[in-house]
């Protein structure tokens, strides 16, 4: 349950063509420490122009999160996309409402996160494929701290060649 189906060092490493050959229609992005860092408000440019690649390619998106309205809708309008907030990861509840929304069927959907207990774990309870991403900067509060030692022994390998 613990288990990605996919691995990748960031969110800018997964390709269309990646997708495409995996048959992948639609994403469900995690917001913090996937897209951007941890609370920031600013999408970076690395983000902005990795979507851009996505829905030039037909790739549809959406993002899943944890946090409240008033965190997830600014930042979901600067990027163009609709969302899900409190999306109550690892339930299945908000990836059931993104899906429907996506218009998709869930085998042509994957979600993409940076957290083992509630991204990949609520992926594979909803029965979707799973990219885990290593997160772009380590929180440190202490409550995240303690949930990122807990994850270790769950931690996929970095993939070859990734430079951090």
């Amino acid at each position: 349950m613990f288990k990605p189906t996919y691995v990748f060092d960031k969110v800018g490493e997964i390709t269309p063509e990646f997708l495409h050959k995996k048959q992948i229609k639609g994403l469900l992005l995690d917001l913090d420490n996937t897209l951007t860092t941890h609370n920031n408000p600013v999408p970076p440019q690395s983000s902005l122009d990795w979507l851009d690649k996505m829905r030039a390619a037909g790739i549809k998106l959406m993002i899943v999160s944890n946090n409240h309205a008033p965190r997830v809708t600014p930042f979901a309008e600067q990027l163009g996309l609709d969302f899900v907030s409190e999306g109550k990861k690892p339930l299945t509840f908000g990836y059931t409402r993104a899906i429907k929304r996506l218009g998709l069927e869930k085998r042509n959907v994957a979600a993409v996160g940076d957290q083992i207990f509630t991204d990949v774990l609520g992926s594979n309870l909803k029965g979707i494929r799973s990219i885990f991403v290593f997160p772009i900067e380590p929180e440190t509060s202490l409550p995240f701290r303690f949930k990122r030692a807990i994850e270790k022994a769950f931690l996929p390998k970095k993939p070859e060649g990734a430079k951090r």
